[in-house]
């Protein structure tokens, strides 16, 4: 008990210095890191080896994703793209119907794409069709966030649920077919539905804003002067595209199951089918498609690299602090800890595998993480249960995304994307999260009376 203890009083810390000292975000991360390490009881000489590996574990991928990821949105961007997207779109559904158009939307691209990839993709064309609306961004945001977030956490192709199911022995197929339903409940309630009741309680996150500092200020353009809708949402959709087709080459050619060692035609697939690879080629595209093609000379286009990267390199810096609180608490031994609380209890099988990886989320931050570490411990329960196995992946990944909060790389992501203060990120990504976990839980006990 006294590991959970130190987890809380850690985190209670960071919020403290956050909030009421005003200390930078990444600095207070990466001290009370190192405060909750001493707590915990790990050696000294450990400590900063498991803040560096927690911040390159993390960065070591996103810093590509991320950057070409946040340089390529702003070649859309700047070049009208997203203007002529938002424009198009609302053409198309009409201004009544924007915030289911763009959940559908972000819904199928959340399929395919990573959260952090999506995330980084969708924002400056949901923002730009939110200015065009002259709605707040989280009016579309959050529905956006919840789309995006449902397929991270009940979706194969995404990590978790792809390896938990392989660890479960759990069929993909009904892995699958029972988390759309999950996953499209979830999106409706945690996305539109959610959105109104947020606008009561937390009306201040609701304000209009022309500017972002991820972004920038998101400019005008004559339509006429913009990139054709077609080549516009073709250099957005580039990364969606490459990974897409992979997913489809592996399921046809390989049921499934990627080669482990790709050689030929595979080895093209499994490269353009990686999110950095994917995102490597789709800048390659956009800097022509969205720069050269659009008769920008070499140094605009500089300039708007430029931007972008200055733009997210705190992102990145926080996203690292969150990953070494993160390894902190993984390497002192927290998971161990929850284990051994839960040992002989008598609850339901599908309940209790949701509230180890709830605890878990809380402890270590990282849905993946938390999910694959429940399915560890609960596995030996369902020997005898009679549980379905898809059932218990599914409720595994719905315990995982409850209550994120400030040791989450997702959580950092929502507060600087949306320019939210902490407090705001905890009244609406925190409870979304949440709120997503809670769904999927009563969804899947009510599956469990069918099959």
């Amino acid at each position: 008990m006294q590991s959970i203890l130190v987890l809380f009083l850690g985190i209670a810390l960071l919020l403290f210095l956050i909030i009421k000292v005003k200390m930078n975000t990444f600095i207070s991360l990466i001290f009370t890191s190192v405060l909750v390490g001493l707590g915990l009881g790990m050696n000294l000489a450990e400590i900063p080896v498991s803040i560096e590996k927690g911040i390159g574990g993390s960065l070591g991928e996103l810093a590509i994703v991320f950057g070409f990821g946040a340089i390529l949105g702003r070649l859309v961007s700047d070049s009208g793209g997203a203007y002529q997207i938002a424009h198009t779109l609302i053409d198309i559904f009409g201004r009544k119907y924007v915030q289911i158009a763009v959940m559908v939307a972000s819904f199928i691209l959340g399929i395919a794409l990573f959260f952090e990839v999506g995330m980084v993709i969708l924002i400056p064309i949901v923002f730009a069709i939110a200015l065009e609306v002259g709605v707040p961004l989280l009016y579309l945001g959050i529905p956006m966030a919840a789309a995006l977030s449902v397929t991270h956490g009940f979706l194969p192709p995404h990590p978790a649920p792809t390896a938990i199911t392989g660890a479960l022995g759990a069929n993909p197929g009904h892995v699958l077919m029972y988390g759309l339903i999950i996953a499209l409940i979830a999106a409706v309630i945690a996305g539109p539905v959610f959105t109104k009741v947020a606008q009561r309680y937390a009306p201040e996150a609701f304000q209009m804003k022309t500017k972002l500092s991820a972004f920038g200020e998101i400019k005008e353009f004559k339509l006429s002067e913009t990139p054709s809708f077609g080549l516009a949402i073709l250099t957005s959709l580039f990364p969606v595209i490459l990974m897409g087709v992979t997913t489809i080459y592996t399921v046809v050619m390989h049921d499934g199951v990627a080669p482990a060692k790709p050689v030929g035609l595979d080895s093209f697939m499994a490269m353009i089918g990686n999110p950095v690879g994917a995102m490597i080629i789709s800048l390659a595209f956009a800097l022509w498609s969205m720069g050269l093609h659009q008769r920008k000379n070499a140094k605009q286009i500089g300039a708007t690299v430029e931007e972008a990267v200055k733009s997210i390199a705190m992102l990145l810096l926080i996203i690292g602090g969150g990953a070494a609180f993160k390894q902190i608490l993984i390497d002192g031994g927290i998971s161990e800890e929850i284990a051994k609380i839960f040992m002989g209890s008598s609850l339901s099988p599908l309940l209790l595998a949701w509230i180890i990886t709830v605890i878990l989320r809380v402890a270590l931050g990282s849905a993946t993480v938390a999910a694959l570490t429940a399915a560890g411990l609960v596995q030996p329960l369902m020997v005898g249960a009679g549980v379905n196995p898809a059932l218990m992946v599914l409720v595994i990944g719905a315990g995982s995304l409850a209550a994120s909060h400030v040791n989450d790389a997702g959580f950092w992501m929502f507060k600087e994307y949306f320019d939210l203060s902490v407090k705001q990120t905890l009244q609406i990504w925190t409870v979304l999260e949440t709120l997503i976990a809670v769904i999927g839980l009563v969804v899947v006990l009510i599956l469990s009376m069918f099959v």
